[in-house]
């Protein structure tokens, strides 16, 4: 974080990892990954039988950081609640 502010530039977790592992600086996890599915088992047939949410940060330069959190109604896919909170990133 300390370059990003200081250097202004952004580079991803990604990024750094595919670097460090392409010049033998890190090793592959010791864990299985496993990829997520294209779709449920169990697919809803109509609204609020499944709800997804998701947290997201965001920061904006000079105002300070924010959260988005947000419901899905996974049947229609749409946004049925969402907040958008102020705050400092928590340590």
């Amino acid at each position: 974080m300390r370059f990003t502010e200081r250097e202004r530039y952004f580079v991803s977790e990604a990024s750094v990892y595919r670097l460090l592992k392409a010049h033998d600086l890190i090793t592959s996890p010791a864990f299985i990954v496993v990829k997520a599915a294209d779709e449920f088992h169990s697919k809803t047939t109509a609204p609020n039988q499944l709800w997804q949410t998701d947290f997201t940060y965001l920061k904006e330069t000079g105002w300070g950081w924010f959260y988005l959190s947000t419901v899905l109604d996974d049947f229609s896919r749409y946004v049925i609640a969402w907040k958008l909170c102020t705050g400092d990133l928590p340590p």
